[in-house]
């Protein structure tokens, strides 16, 4: 089961380093809100892993809070550029 979850964080890894080079290169900035939100989601499945490798569900809070954050969060930021482009 061990290299299930070693096989999983790595893919997360990867995920992670690829969306990381989409908030650099853009090329608009709904691409790098988009890629930042993809990055909360990697963050919740890590976590999400990592407590089912050690087979506690103590973080499950903290999954749901982080999870409703990102998504406030992208929500918010997209209908502020969207309302800023709207004027140019």
């Amino acid at each position: 089961m061990n290299v299930v979850f070693a096989v999983t964080f790595g893919l997360l890894g990867v995920a992670g380093l690829l969306t990381m080079l989409r908030v650099v290169r853009g090329p608009r900035t709904l691409d790098r809100i988009l890629a930042v939100d993809v990055l909360v989601i990697l963050i919740v499945a890590g976590t999400a892993v990592g407590m089912a490798m050690s087979s506690r569900g103590i973080y499950i809070a903290l999954i749901v809070v982080v999870a409703l954050l990102g998504f406030v969060g992208t929500i918010s930021v997209v209908r502020l550029v969207e309302r800023r482009e709207e004027y140019r």
